[in-house]
């Protein structure tokens, strides 16, 4: 019985542990770095990309503001597909997996409630 109590014991502290790395990697500053160049190359000409500020154009949500429709994280599918909607005139944009995950890690950490 202590055995079994050992083994799950020891599986409860590696997925925590595991729990743990995912939010630390979602956390790096360089990959929230390279996230908000991803979006200042790609987006900033029509979109806010700080925590603060209007975008160029007002059709263009402030991103820092699209955590209140819908969670960031659900964009994934769509930035691997290339986001062709949104607004008249966006272009397409597509992104390989590295950047999607820099582009969210950074998105998430500018989000106001």
């Amino acid at each position: 019985m202590r055995s079994m109590a050992r083994r799950g014991l020891a599986l409860i502290g590696m997925a925590a542990g595991l729990a743990g790395a995912t939010a630390a990697g979602a956390a790096d500053p360089a990959r929230i770095e390279a996230g908000r160049r991803i979006a200042e190359k790609a987006c900033a000409d029509c979109h806010a990309i700080g925590s603060t500020g209007t975008s160029a154009k007002p059709e263009a949500p402030p991103f820092r503001e699209l955590g209140r429709k819908y969670p960031v994280e659900s964009l994934e599918e769509a930035l691997a597909e290339g986001v062709v909607v949104g607004h008249p005139g966006m272009p397409q944009v597509k992104m390989n997996e590295a950047e999607i995950g820099a582009f969210l890690a950074w998105l998430s950490s500018i989000q106001t409630p």
